[in-house]
């Protein structure tokens, strides 16, 4: 046994310890500081332990893959860092540098899931093509200085605890060791070495030993339990390697029938795959003498968890519960994927972005779509964004996809910027009413608003026409849904710029000749959502459930819609109201028609990433599945046990929407590039 004594094994486990102290201790920050997860309560604590083990698990794995570098500088035979002071600072180096970059990865990673509720993984490079503006953001959002000691200070910790180690065990006296003794221990060391790294002590096939993976973390079913048993750098580096290939032709061919069905397509051909529909003059179309103008509102964040219209019990929202009450509303609305970009994109081109790393409006090739807003022959067409359109690249669609846009943006307004979104909420609108009574009055307009202010960093700006912030305790806001004070009151905001846009809009004359589409662009992170069906919280929904109102008072009776409809649907029900015939290209259909598939089914993304979980959702069901079509499930929404599989209960549903939801996701890739305009 004399192999137990080498210093070169006390320098290896010593060094691989307090690595793994130190990433148990940073696992511990996330569980208690920043997951969704509260053990005991809404997962039992048998479900929170078997995660934080798997998550254990890849945590010894990477402590004993950073320390594995400097044990080959010690193994080495005659010239070793036993031997050498320069190989031994060679190790201290890689140490520190390879320290520095695992503590930045969880600073990146813990803001990446406070903002998103995801675990760092490579769709987040896309942060880097708007490095300035993240960083403007970051700055004004988050205490950069006191993090930056923070991490800092670990890192000289953790530096200085692994050189002490070294000099403790290196040091020391040599003292001979047996062949055997060697042999035996070297032995043993690298069984238990590949043992820790593949993460499996149990069922291990020799010829095919199958390691640890991310998806092993996320067993319960439950998003947010399994985002506890990962670990970020390993789980950013598995993304890293994932092949993203346009799209899956082959796929698309199985599931087109289904699909056809689905669009209506007229003359489907599995060959030739055409997807576009000729839509003819509808009988519910508008029939004023002139063509009303058509005002899109994206609202920030906002998702039906922060409404009172949809539940919420602060009731945070007077203006839009009021137009609620007032408008076509629509209980079941949600966005296909989530994420500002990626619902200007579906909102615009009718197809879900369903990009797995880059959004859609990053991709040069991709940006010049087909529009229905180009089928609305004699409009005025205007955007306006408070902030720069370049984030994301978003200019690139409205100005290549939307013929005759009049792009308006930061740097053209008379206001001045609040923080790195640009000018306020109610200065775009305020500026905004004056563009659109400026505009000639030989024809409507169509105009696109883009909202900011219920975002980070929740600015309250000096300037809001005598708006009062609640100075609301923290346990009740938490309680109806807001993370924060701030967040509460943001909302609050933009409720009331909303109550401003539509005295503007009377003011303006305007009013009762336009149809307003108000719609969420996702979720924010919330808080408790008691008040909500289980399902929007277990299943992952309330990320993809936003308000949706569609006011038009001179124009439209109020209405309730109560089955699902996605965002892609907006332009084509728009399109048809105002009497237009035209070809629809992509996924969205006219809401006013009846669905051919029977109730309504909506396509979604439920986690983003290169590994998507994807699923069909109507009014009462979800069914989800991986990417790659791999463990579908039936969830009912209704119920107080949500994540159960309730397929066998309701084999009909499960056999409709099955095909559906993998067809409609391979579909939507697909027309990322067949929608593009020669």
């Amino acid at each position: 046994m004399g192999w137990l004594r080498s210093r070169r094994l006390h320098y290896f486990l010593g060094g691989v310890a307090i690595i793994f102290m130190l990433l148990l201790l940073l696992r511990a920050v996330f569980l208690f500081g920043f997951s969704a997860v509260t053990p005991g309560v809404e997962q039992s604590w048998s479900l929170v332990l078997e995660t934080l083990g798997i998550g254990v698990r890849f945590d010894l794995r990477l402590a004993i893959l950073l320390m594995l570098p400097v044990m080959l500088l010690a193994w080495l035979p005659v010239w070793n860092s036993l031997r050498s002071s320069l190989l031994r600072w060679i190790g201290r180096i890689y140490l520190i540098v390879a320290l520095a970059v695992v503590l930045l990865l969880y600073i990146i990673d813990f803001g990446h899931y406070a903002y998103l509720g995801v675990r760092l993984n490579a769709s987040a490079l896309k942060f880097l093509a708007d490095a300035q503006i993240s960083q403007q953001m970051l700055w004004e959002t988050y205490p950069v200085v006191w993090i930056t000691l923070a991490w800092l200070a670990l890192l000289l910790i953790c530096a200085g605890a692994l050189i002490g180690l070294e000099r403790l065990t290196f040091n020391r006296p040599a003292i001979r060791i047996g062949l055997w003794s060697r042999i035996w221990g070297s032995s043993l060391m690298v069984v238990l070495v590949f043992l820790a790294i593949l993460g499996r002590y149990t069922n291990i096939n020799l010829e095919n030993p199958v390691p640890l993976r991310w998806s092993d973390a996320f067993f319960s079913g439950d998003s947010q339990l399994g985002a506890l048993g990962l670990n970020p750098v390993i789980f950013f580096y598995d993304t890293m390697g994932v092949p993203q290939e346009r799209y899956d032709l082959d796929q698309v061919r199985r599931h087109y029938p289904q699909v056809s069905q689905y669009l209506g397509v007229a003359e489907p051909d599995i060959e030739t795959l055409p997807l576009a529909r000729q839509v003819p003059l509808q009988p519910h179309r508008l029939t004023a003498e002139q063509r009303p103008n058509v005002v899109f509102v994206m609202l920030e964040s906002l998702g039906t968890t922060a409404v009172g219209a949809y539940g919420n019990p602060l009731q945070p929202t007077p203006n839009l519960d009021r137009l609620a009450k007032q408008s076509w509303f629509f209980r079941h609305f949600y966005v296909p994927v989530t994420g500002t970009a990626k619902t200007v994109w579906a909102s615009i081109t009718g197809i879900p972005d369903v990009s797995r790393q880059e959004t859609a409006t990053r991709n040069p090739l991709i940006t010049n779509q087909h529009t229905l807003i180009n089928a609305l022959e004699g409009y005025h067409k205007v955007y306006t964004i408070g902030g720069n359109s370049g984030w994301a690249n978003m200019n690139a669609l409205i100005r290549q996809s939307i013929d005759g846009v009049k792009l308006y943006e930061e740097g053209g307004w008379k206001a001045k910027n609040v923080d790195v979104w640009g000018i306020s909420d109610l200065d775009l609108f305020k500026e905004t009413d004056q563009i659109l009574r400026d505009l000639p009055r030989d024809k409507p307009f169509f105009a696109y608003i883009q909202t900011a202010g219920h975002h980070r960093p929740y600015t309250i700006p000096k300037e809001n026409d005598g708006f009062q912030v609640i100075d609301r305790t923290l346990e009740e806001v938490q309680a109806a849904g807001s993370q924060s004070v701030a967040q509460y009151n943001a909302v609050r905001l933009l409720d009331f710029n909303i109550g401003r846009l539509m005295e503007l809009a009377e003011e303006g004359g305007y009013l009762n000749n336009t149809i307003f589409v108000m719609f969420g662009d996702h979720n924010t992170r919330i808080a408790n959502i008691d008040y909500m069906k289980p399902a929007f919280e277990k299943l992952g929904l309330e990320s993809n459930n936003v308000p949706l109102l569609i006011y038009a008072p001179g124009l439209l009776q109020p209405r309730e819609f109560e089955e699902a409809v996605g965002l892609a649907d907006l332009l084509p029900t728009i399109t048809s109201l105002l009497g237009y015939e035209y070809e629809n290209r992509t996924m969205g259909r006219d809401l006013l028609q009846p669905a051919p598939e029977g109730e309504r089914v909506v396509p979604l993304v439920l986690r983003e990433g290169t590994f998507p979980l994807i699923g069909a959702v109507t009014q009462d069901f979800l069914l989800q599945m991986n990417y790659d079509g791999t463990e579908p499930s039936l969830h009912d929404l209704d119920s107080d046990t949500p994540l159960d599989n309730v397929a066998e209960a309701h084999p009909e549903e499960y056999r409709r929407l099955l095909p559906l939801a993998r067809g409609l996701y391979e579909t939507s890739r697909y027309m990322l590039y067949e929608n593009v305009r020669d």
